[in-house]
Protein backbone atom coordinates (compact mmCIF):
# COMPACT_ATOMS: atom_id res chain seq x y z
CA UNK A 1 0.00 0.00 0.00
CA UNK A 2 1.47 3.56 -0.79
CA UNK A 3 2.33 5.62 2.40
CA UNK A 4 -0.02 8.58 2.86
CA UNK A 5 0.56 12.01 0.64
CA UNK A 6 2.01 14.98 2.66
CA UNK A 7 2.65 13.29 5.76
CA UNK A 8 4.84 15.47 8.67
CA UNK A 9 8.25 14.67 8.94
CA UNK A 10 11.47 15.29 9.72
CA UNK A 11 15.13 14.70 8.46
CA UNK A 12 17.02 12.30 10.72
CA UNK A 13 20.12 11.87 8.14
CA UNK A 14 21.29 13.05 5.06
CA UNK A 15 23.76 12.12 2.69
CA UNK A 16 25.09 12.33 -0.67
CA UNK A 17 23.60 9.73 -3.06
CA UNK A 18 24.92 9.70 -6.91
CA UNK A 19 25.68 13.19 -8.47
CA UNK A 20 23.22 15.41 -7.48
CA UNK A 21 20.90 13.34 -5.56
CA UNK A 22 20.89 12.55 -1.33
CA UNK A 23 20.01 9.30 0.45
CA UNK A 24 17.30 10.91 3.71
CA UNK A 25 16.53 8.81 6.59
CA UNK A 26 12.74 10.56 7.66
CA UNK A 27 10.93 10.34 10.85
CA UNK A 28 7.56 10.04 9.89
CA UNK A 29 4.37 8.64 12.21
CA UNK A 30 4.43 6.08 9.64
CA UNK A 31 7.78 5.29 10.93
CA UNK A 32 11.70 5.28 9.80
CA UNK A 33 11.30 5.98 5.92
CA UNK A 34 14.40 6.29 3.91
CA UNK A 35 14.11 7.98 0.15
CA UNK A 36 15.97 9.38 -2.19
CA UNK A 37 16.11 13.00 -2.99
CA UNK A 38 16.31 14.30 -6.30
CA UNK A 39 17.78 17.57 -7.31
CA UNK A 40 19.49 18.04 -3.42
CA UNK A 41 21.78 20.64 -4.40
CA UNK A 42 18.58 23.06 -5.69
CA UNK A 43 15.64 24.57 -3.32
CA UNK A 44 14.93 20.92 -1.58
CA UNK A 45 18.16 20.24 -0.33
CA UNK A 46 17.97 23.18 1.91
CA UNK A 47 15.39 22.06 3.49
CA UNK A 48 16.70 18.31 3.68
CA UNK A 49 18.66 18.84 7.09
CA UNK A 50 17.40 18.16 10.77
CA UNK A 51 14.91 19.93 13.30
CA UNK A 52 13.31 21.60 10.13
CA UNK A 53 9.50 20.27 10.37
CA UNK A 54 8.36 19.06 7.10
CA UNK A 55 5.49 17.98 4.81
CA UNK A 56 6.70 15.39 2.68
CA UNK A 57 4.67 13.31 -0.09
CA UNK A 58 6.67 9.82 -0.65
CA UNK A 59 6.49 7.76 -3.43
CA UNK A 60 7.06 4.71 -4.53
CA UNK A 61 6.14 1.01 -2.85
CA UNK A 62 9.80 -0.46 -2.29
CA UNK A 63 11.92 0.44 0.87
CA UNK A 64 13.85 3.10 -0.94
CA UNK A 65 11.33 5.44 -1.56
CA UNK A 66 11.17 8.71 -3.80
CA UNK A 67 10.72 12.35 -2.48
CA UNK A 68 7.82 13.37 -4.76
CA UNK A 69 7.23 16.85 -2.58
CA UNK A 70 8.61 18.00 0.36
CA UNK A 71 8.04 21.79 1.68
CA UNK A 72 8.18 23.47 5.05
CA UNK A 73 5.66 23.04 7.58
CA UNK A 74 6.81 24.78 10.18
CA UNK A 75 9.06 27.32 11.97
CA UNK A 76 12.81 25.07 12.61
CA UNK A 77 13.88 24.26 16.13
CA UNK A 78 17.23 26.85 16.40
CA UNK A 79 19.42 24.43 18.34
CA UNK A 80 22.95 25.19 19.74
CA UNK A 81 25.70 24.00 21.84
CA UNK A 82 24.67 20.76 24.13
CA UNK A 83 21.28 21.18 22.92
CA UNK A 84 22.39 20.69 19.52
CA UNK A 85 24.41 17.50 20.64
CA UNK A 86 21.28 16.37 22.30
CA UNK A 87 18.90 16.56 19.56
CA UNK A 88 21.40 14.79 17.07
CA UNK A 89 22.06 11.69 19.97
CA UNK A 90 18.04 11.35 19.38
CA UNK A 91 18.30 11.33 15.82
CA UNK A 92 21.17 8.88 15.73
CA UNK A 93 19.29 6.65 18.45
CA UNK A 94 16.07 6.51 16.16
CA UNK A 95 17.89 5.85 12.98
CA UNK A 96 19.73 2.96 15.14
CA UNK A 97 16.45 1.32 17.26
CA UNK A 98 13.42 2.41 15.24
CA UNK A 99 12.50 -0.38 12.61
CA UNK A 100 12.11 0.67 8.99
CA UNK A 101 8.17 1.42 7.92
CA UNK A 102 7.01 0.40 11.53
CA UNK A 103 4.51 3.42 12.45
CA UNK A 104 5.42 4.75 15.91
CA UNK A 105 3.34 8.08 16.21
CA UNK A 106 3.91 8.53 19.92
CA UNK A 107 7.12 8.99 19.09
CA UNK A 108 7.08 10.93 15.95
CA UNK A 109 5.10 13.42 18.57
CA UNK A 110 7.23 13.17 21.51
CA UNK A 111 10.46 13.78 19.28
CA UNK A 112 8.72 16.96 17.94
CA UNK A 113 7.80 18.09 21.75
CA UNK A 114 11.11 17.23 22.53
CA UNK A 115 12.91 19.65 20.01
CA UNK A 116 10.95 22.19 21.20
CA UNK A 117 12.15 21.89 24.70
CA UNK A 118 15.51 21.54 23.77
CA UNK A 119 15.02 25.02 21.77
CA UNK A 120 13.43 26.35 24.79
CA UNK A 121 16.64 25.99 27.44
CA UNK A 122 15.04 23.74 29.28
CA UNK A 123 17.80 21.15 31.33
CA UNK A 124 18.62 18.47 28.88
CA UNK A 125 19.35 15.36 31.60
CA UNK A 126 15.69 15.33 32.49
CA UNK A 127 14.53 15.37 28.61
CA UNK A 128 17.22 13.01 27.14
CA UNK A 129 16.04 11.04 29.92
CA UNK A 130 12.42 10.79 29.53
CA UNK A 131 12.86 9.79 26.13
CA UNK A 132 15.03 7.27 26.02
CA UNK A 133 12.60 6.32 28.43
CA UNK A 134 9.46 6.50 26.19
CA UNK A 135 11.23 5.15 22.83
CA UNK A 136 11.51 2.09 24.74
CA UNK A 137 8.58 1.35 26.21
CA UNK A 138 7.11 1.84 22.61
CA UNK A 139 9.49 -0.18 21.06
CA UNK A 140 8.12 -3.20 23.49
CA UNK A 141 11.52 -2.49 25.57
CA UNK A 142 10.01 -1.38 28.75
CA UNK A 143 9.83 -2.42 32.32
CA UNK A 144 8.60 -1.54 35.67
CA UNK A 145 10.16 1.05 37.92
CA UNK A 146 8.13 0.61 40.34
CA UNK A 147 7.69 -3.41 40.91
CA UNK A 148 10.63 -6.10 40.13
CA UNK A 149 10.63 -9.31 37.94
CA UNK A 150 8.66 -10.95 40.86
CA UNK A 151 5.60 -7.88 40.60
CA UNK A 152 7.02 -7.37 44.34
CA UNK A 153 6.60 -3.44 45.16
CA UNK A 154 10.05 -1.65 44.77
CA UNK A 155 11.93 -1.14 48.46
CA UNK A 156 12.94 2.27 49.24
CA UNK A 157 15.75 0.43 50.97
CA UNK A 158 16.38 -2.15 48.43
CA UNK A 159 18.99 -2.77 46.20
CA UNK A 160 18.17 -3.35 42.55
CA UNK A 161 19.98 -5.11 39.06
CA UNK A 162 18.60 -5.31 35.55
CA UNK A 163 17.74 -7.95 33.46
CA UNK A 164 17.43 -6.37 30.50
CA UNK A 165 14.85 -8.58 28.78
CA UNK A 166 13.02 -8.97 32.44
CA UNK A 167 12.95 -5.95 34.89
CA UNK A 168 14.35 -5.52 37.84
CA UNK A 169 15.74 -7.92 39.92
CA UNK A 170 16.12 -7.72 43.60
CA UNK A 171 20.10 -8.40 44.86
CA UNK A 172 21.38 -9.02 48.26
CA UNK A 173 24.71 -8.20 47.47
CA UNK A 174 26.90 -5.43 46.85
CA UNK A 175 28.43 -5.53 43.07
CA UNK A 176 28.63 -3.10 40.36
CA UNK A 177 26.05 -1.37 38.28
CA UNK A 178 23.48 -1.81 40.76
CA UNK A 179 20.27 0.50 41.49
CA UNK A 180 18.90 1.80 45.03
CA UNK A 181 15.19 1.49 45.48
CA UNK A 182 15.21 5.18 46.31
CA UNK A 183 16.47 6.17 42.81
CA UNK A 184 14.23 3.79 41.03
CA UNK A 185 11.25 5.23 42.76
CA UNK A 186 11.90 8.79 41.77
CA UNK A 187 12.68 8.04 38.44
CA UNK A 188 9.10 6.66 38.12
CA UNK A 189 8.14 9.61 39.30
CA UNK A 190 9.98 11.86 37.50
CA UNK A 191 11.23 13.43 40.41
CA UNK A 192 14.90 14.44 39.34
CA UNK A 193 15.43 16.66 42.30
CA UNK A 194 15.89 13.09 44.68
CA UNK A 195 19.42 13.02 45.28
CA UNK A 196 21.18 10.36 42.76
CA UNK A 197 18.09 10.36 40.50
CA UNK A 198 19.55 11.78 36.75
CA UNK A 199 22.73 9.96 37.07
CA UNK A 200 20.98 6.68 38.03
CA UNK A 201 18.69 7.35 35.13
CA UNK A 202 21.43 7.67 32.59
CA UNK A 203 22.89 4.27 34.01
CA UNK A 204 19.61 3.13 34.01
CA UNK A 205 19.20 3.89 30.23
CA UNK A 206 22.55 3.18 29.06
CA UNK A 207 22.21 -0.69 30.58
CA UNK A 208 18.78 -1.04 28.88
CA UNK A 209 20.04 0.31 25.52
CA UNK A 210 23.17 -1.28 25.10
CA UNK A 211 21.66 -4.51 24.37
CA UNK A 212 19.75 -3.00 21.83
CA UNK A 213 22.21 -0.70 20.04
CA UNK A 214 24.00 -4.33 18.94
CA UNK A 215 27.42 -3.63 21.01
CA UNK A 216 28.55 -0.36 18.37
CA UNK A 217 28.71 2.76 20.17
CA UNK A 218 26.60 6.24 19.49
CA UNK A 219 29.37 8.65 17.54
CA UNK A 220 26.88 11.58 19.20
CA UNK A 221 27.75 10.77 22.33
CA UNK A 222 31.74 11.46 21.90
CA UNK A 223 30.18 15.36 21.25
CA UNK A 224 29.02 15.70 24.82
CA UNK A 225 32.64 14.60 25.79
CA UNK A 226 34.61 17.26 27.43
CA UNK A 227 38.13 17.95 26.07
Amino acid sequence: MSQPIGQPAYVLHSRAYRESSALVDFLTPQGRLRAVLRSARGKAGTLARPFVPLEVEFRGRGELKNVGRMESAGVSTWLNGEALFSGLYLNELLIRLLPAEDPHPAVFDHYAATLLALAEGRPLEPLLRSFEWRLLDDLGYGFSLITDIHDAPIAPDGLYRLQVDAGLERVYLLQPGLFNGTELLAMADADWSAPGALSAAKRLMRQALAVHLGGRPLVSRELFRKP
